[in-house]
């Protein structure tokens, strides 16, 4: 792959349209994935499964194709009736292994490969905005349930981790602002990072990185942490695909050194991300001015070849796997919907 080639293949992008010119044109730029939002979703589930296969340009390597299906307050698919962390935070386990299970199959059966689906954040405060879609309370509930939802979705599609290191213990919400907390990174080792621990161990695909600060650990938000990702890396033991959470969150924060989406995804690289993703404010030409800019990145040293080459790999690698995968998945006529 040239540089041009890897530069594209480690930005998932999004447009806000269900013309299919329109999304094979802008997948036409060999981009690595492609994020569903609900402006995506067309009324139908046949008409659905006809608009992800428009995002597929070349057969031979398809493009990650992803969708926040948590189940609950945050629902892309409207025909997820399955049970939610709004419920499952107070049923045993498995209840969680069955919602997760049909929820994967359901997300498969769109033609849709990855899930930003698993909060793996834990709080026990209910005016924290991630509350409603937290899976525990604690971190040995929430650990529990995480493991359970994550081996339940990789029979089906890529699972997700998100939003590493944990949004429980830093208040505020991270679309709008960068939230902080000073909690040490012993305390983190003790609480919120069993969760994480127990979705890696069960096999997750991709871990995702949120706009959050860990002040005692990095100034910096997470999603821009060299040590954040070290320690994804080195204690946790994750092998899978980094990716940011959504990098328009960042210039939404209003903080100047965040405006520009550009300079956000060559940071976010040089952190240590593989896939960056850009949602909130991205037009048809974001993401085509994003791989510009971590080629002239690279041209410059700001970016070193060798981590892009790396991001690459992974990303590439995760879309060879998931490509080889064949099935033809059908609802479980055993799961219930919430009643």
């Amino acid at each position: 792959m040239t540089t041009a080639e890897q530069a594209a293949s480690v930005v998932m992008g999004h447009i806000p349209s269900t013309d299919a010119a329109a999304l094979t044109a802008y997948m036409s730029q060999g981009l690595g994935g492609f994020i569903l939002m609900g402006a995506n979703i067309p009324a139908t589930s046949a008409e659905l499964e006809t608009l992800t296969a428009t995002l597929v340009v070349d057969p031979s390597l398809p493009p990650l194709i992803a969708v926040d299906q948590e189940g609950g307050l945050v629902s892309r698919l409207p025909v997820d009736d399955y049970a939610s962390s709004r419920t499952l935070k107070g049923l045993p386990v498995a209840a969680t292994s069955a919602a997760f299970s049909a929820r994967g199959a359901l997300v498969a059966q769109s033609g849709i490969d990855v899930d930003f689906g698993t909060i793996a954040d834990v709080t026990a405060d209910p005016s924290s905005f991630i509350y409603g879609r937290a899976l525990g309370t604690d971190p040995q509930g929430a650990a529990e349930r995480v493991s359970a939802a994550t081996t339940a979705q990789e029979s089906f599609v890529a699972s997700t981790l998100k939003h590493f290191p944990g949004h429980g213990a830093a208040p505020g919400d991270s679309h709008h602002a960068i939230p902080t907390t000073d909690e040490s990174l012993e305390q983190w080792r003790a609480s919120d990072a069993l969760p994480f621990i127990a979705g890696v161990d069960a096999g997750a695909s991709l871990l995702m990185f949120g706009h959050l600060a860990y002040t005692t650990v990095d100034a910096a938000p997470a999603s821009l942490s060299a040590r954040w990702h070290e320690i994804a890396r080195d204690e946790l033991g994750f092998r899978g695909v980094i990716v940011t959470d959504d990098l328009g969150m960042l210039q939404s924060s209003g903080i100047p050194e965040y405006r520009d989406p550009v300079a956000n995804a060559v940071a976010a690289l040089a952190a240590g991300n593989d896939l960056v993703l850009m949602v909130a404010g991205s037009t048809p030409e974001t993401a085509g001015q994003m791989v510009a800019g971590i080629v002239v990145a690279v041209e410059s040293g700001t970016l070193s070849a060798e981590r892009l080459a790396d991001a690459a790999t992974r990303v590439l690698a995760l879309r060879l796997r998931l490509s080889a995968t064949s099935a033809d998945w059908t609802l479980c006529p055993t799961c219930e919907p919430v009643s």
